[in-house]
Protein backbone atom coordinates (compact mmCIF):
# COMPACT_ATOMS: atom_id res chain seq x y z
CA UNK A 1 0.00 0.00 0.00
CA UNK A 2 2.48 2.40 0.88
CA UNK A 3 4.48 1.58 -2.42
CA UNK A 4 1.49 3.44 -4.55
CA UNK A 5 2.86 6.68 -2.69
CA UNK A 6 6.57 5.97 -3.27
CA UNK A 7 6.39 8.67 -6.69
CA UNK A 8 4.64 11.16 -5.25
CA UNK A 9 6.93 11.25 -2.28
CA UNK A 10 9.76 11.47 -5.09
CA UNK A 11 8.11 14.26 -7.22
CA UNK A 12 7.76 16.18 -3.66
CA UNK A 13 11.47 15.65 -2.69
CA UNK A 14 12.92 17.06 -6.51
CA UNK A 15 10.27 19.86 -6.32
CA UNK A 16 11.53 20.70 -2.66
CA UNK A 17 14.89 20.43 -3.69
CA UNK A 18 14.40 22.89 -7.22
CA UNK A 19 12.63 24.94 -5.17
CA UNK A 20 15.90 25.15 -2.46
CA UNK A 21 18.20 25.37 -5.44
CA UNK A 22 16.58 28.17 -6.78
CA UNK A 23 16.34 30.11 -3.78
CA UNK A 24 19.97 29.87 -3.19
CA UNK A 25 21.05 30.19 -6.72
CA UNK A 26 19.37 33.82 -6.15
CA UNK A 27 20.86 34.45 -3.15
CA UNK A 28 24.10 33.65 -4.53
CA UNK A 29 23.67 35.10 -7.83
CA UNK A 30 21.71 38.29 -7.41
CA UNK A 31 23.44 41.71 -6.73
CA UNK A 32 24.13 42.85 -3.52
CA UNK A 33 24.54 46.50 -3.50
CA UNK A 34 22.39 48.11 -1.36
CA UNK A 35 21.36 52.00 -1.03
CA UNK A 36 18.73 53.77 0.79
CA UNK A 37 16.23 54.10 -1.77
CA UNK A 38 16.47 50.57 -2.64
CA UNK A 39 15.63 49.20 1.15
CA UNK A 40 13.05 52.55 1.32
CA UNK A 41 9.21 50.69 2.19
CA UNK A 42 7.14 51.46 -1.56
CA UNK A 43 3.48 52.05 -1.75
CA UNK A 44 2.10 52.41 -4.92
CA UNK A 45 5.00 54.68 -6.47
CA UNK A 46 4.10 57.54 -3.45
CA UNK A 47 6.46 58.16 -0.78
CA UNK A 48 4.68 56.24 2.53
CA UNK A 49 3.45 58.37 4.87
CA UNK A 50 2.69 58.00 8.50
CA UNK A 51 3.17 54.88 10.19
CA UNK A 52 3.23 51.02 9.14
CA UNK A 53 1.48 50.64 12.38
CA UNK A 54 -2.08 51.96 11.99
CA UNK A 55 -5.12 50.30 13.09
CA UNK A 56 -7.52 48.99 10.03
CA UNK A 57 -11.17 49.77 11.12
CA UNK A 58 -13.58 46.99 12.37
CA UNK A 59 -15.21 47.10 9.29
CA UNK A 60 -12.07 46.04 7.09
CA UNK A 61 -12.52 42.35 9.18
CA UNK A 62 -15.70 42.05 8.81
CA UNK A 63 -16.26 42.88 4.67
CA UNK A 64 -13.19 40.20 4.57
CA UNK A 65 -14.99 37.32 6.85
CA UNK A 66 -17.95 38.15 4.52
CA UNK A 67 -15.61 37.44 1.52
CA UNK A 68 -14.27 34.18 3.30
CA UNK A 69 -17.72 33.07 4.04
CA UNK A 70 -18.87 33.15 0.49
CA UNK A 71 -15.94 31.94 -0.86
CA UNK A 72 -15.90 28.85 0.58
CA UNK A 73 -19.69 28.26 0.13
CA UNK A 74 -19.27 28.00 -2.94
CA UNK A 75 -16.31 25.82 -3.05
CA UNK A 76 -18.75 23.83 -1.29
CA UNK A 77 -21.91 24.16 -4.48
CA UNK A 78 -19.26 23.03 -7.52
CA UNK A 79 -18.36 19.36 -6.51
CA UNK A 80 -22.72 19.51 -6.42
CA UNK A 81 -23.01 21.34 -9.54
CA UNK A 82 -20.20 18.53 -10.99
CA UNK A 83 -22.15 15.74 -10.35
CA UNK A 84 -25.23 17.03 -10.53
CA UNK A 85 -25.16 15.66 -14.30
CA UNK A 86 -24.83 12.39 -13.20
CA UNK A 87 -27.94 12.58 -10.30
CA UNK A 88 -30.16 13.82 -13.65
CA UNK A 89 -28.90 10.75 -15.73
CA UNK A 90 -30.24 8.48 -12.71
CA UNK A 91 -33.67 10.03 -12.68
CA UNK A 92 -35.89 9.55 -9.67
CA UNK A 93 -36.81 11.22 -6.66
CA UNK A 94 -33.31 12.10 -5.62
CA UNK A 95 -32.42 14.78 -8.48
CA UNK A 96 -35.26 16.48 -6.87
CA UNK A 97 -34.33 16.26 -3.41
CA UNK A 98 -30.85 16.82 -4.07
CA UNK A 99 -32.13 19.96 -6.02
CA UNK A 100 -34.02 20.93 -3.00
CA UNK A 101 -30.72 20.61 -1.01
CA UNK A 102 -28.91 22.95 -3.25
CA UNK A 103 -31.76 25.59 -3.18
CA UNK A 104 -32.17 25.41 0.75
CA UNK A 105 -28.46 25.99 0.67
CA UNK A 106 -28.37 28.89 -1.60
CA UNK A 107 -31.53 30.41 -0.17
CA UNK A 108 -29.85 30.57 3.62
CA UNK A 109 -26.91 32.43 1.44
CA UNK A 110 -29.42 35.04 0.18
CA UNK A 111 -30.60 35.47 3.53
CA UNK A 112 -27.55 35.66 5.66
CA UNK A 113 -26.55 38.50 2.92
CA UNK A 114 -29.85 40.22 2.80
CA UNK A 115 -29.35 40.50 6.42
CA UNK A 116 -25.34 41.84 5.92
CA UNK A 117 -26.73 44.48 3.78
CA UNK A 118 -29.18 45.18 6.19
CA UNK A 119 -26.78 45.93 9.11
CA UNK A 120 -25.16 48.19 6.66
CA UNK A 121 -21.74 45.34 6.62
CA UNK A 122 -21.14 46.66 2.51
CA UNK A 123 -21.15 50.25 3.53
CA UNK A 124 -17.95 51.28 1.91
CA UNK A 125 -17.09 55.05 3.47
Amino acid sequence: MLADFIPLFIMMVIALGLAMTLLKLGEILGPKRSNPVKVMPYESGMDPVGSARERYSVKFYLVAMIFIVFDVEVVFMYPWAVSFHDFIEAGGATTVGIFAVILFFILVLAIGLLYDIKKGGLDFE
